[in-house]
């Protein structure tokens, strides 16, 4: 059976077509793997676990559940959207949460998984957020607020962000070619898969005389898809 990997969901209540394709998934195609791989951003926002009482996050986390229930094996990442997911968001839906950058076997190939905006070296600005807020103590602080004081904060960094994305050159905002090698360089592996630049695609490249793959998973503002891993290989499939 192979191995699903999937990112850059951005479920949100707003977003009824991406969550619809996402039940359909679930139901589907994840049905058939022996595990699945969420390598960050599965939600537009997460303000934090004591926001699984939400009704909209109580129905994901619930088919997540219903999924490692059945026996398929689920592992999530954080992203830039959704870093807040911790142990109760674990322990609801059975999940394990993997470390950005993490080394997985597949089917004897060692690869790195990462959710990617780290490779993203050119984008100094966002590189600074990052730091800012990966920091236990700033997340902290941010998790003391009531959770409609944190919505309305993080709605106020959407808007920001939309703002200053769209000035960006797009150039700046993929990964960095030679972030890439010293990922690959330093945990000693051949292949990556990552998320993130929402630039779905199979790049080779060439890191210390050693052929390299980089898999690049799509993100789901359209129709969606995932890459399966298989023991002949790994593809890209779309979601119609």
């Amino acid at each position: 059976m192979p191995a699903l990997f999937i990112s850059d969901l951005h479920l949100a209540p707003e977003r009824p077509a991406a969550n619809e394709q996402f039940f359909a998934f679930l139901e589907g195609e994840a049905r058939g793997a022996e595990a699945l791989y969420i390598l960050g951003d599965l939600f537009e926002v997460w303000i934090g676990d004591d926001d699984l009482d939400d009704p909209f996050n109580a129905v994901m986390a619930g088919m997540l559940r219903r999924l490692v229930q059945d026996g398929i094996a689920l592992y999530v990442m954080h992203g830039n959207r959704d870093f807040l997911m911790g142990e109760r968001f674990c322990a609801a839906t059975g999940a394990v949460l993997l470390a950005d950058p993490t080394v997985h076997d597949l089917h004897g190939e060692r690869t790195l998984l990462a959710h990617g905006d780290t490779l993203c070296t050119d984008d100094v600005e966002y590189q600074g957020w990052r730091r800012t807020a990966r920091d236990p103590a700033w997340q902290r602080t941010f998790l003391a607020r009531p959770r409609g004081a944190r919505r309305e904060l993080v709605q106020g960094m959407r808007d920001k962000s939309r703002a200053v994305t769209q000035a960006k050159p797009a150039g700046i905002m993929d990964v960095n070619a030679d972030a890439v090698a010293q990922a690959l360089r330093s945990h000693g592996v051949r292949r990556l898969i990552h998320g993130h630049t929402h630039r779905p695609g199979r790049h080779d490249l060439e890191v210390d005389g050693r052929h390299c793959e980089r898999w690049v998973l799509p993100d789901w503002y359209g129709p969606g898809g995932y890459l399966a891993a298989e023991p002949g290989g790994l593809r890209l499939v779309g979601l119609p």
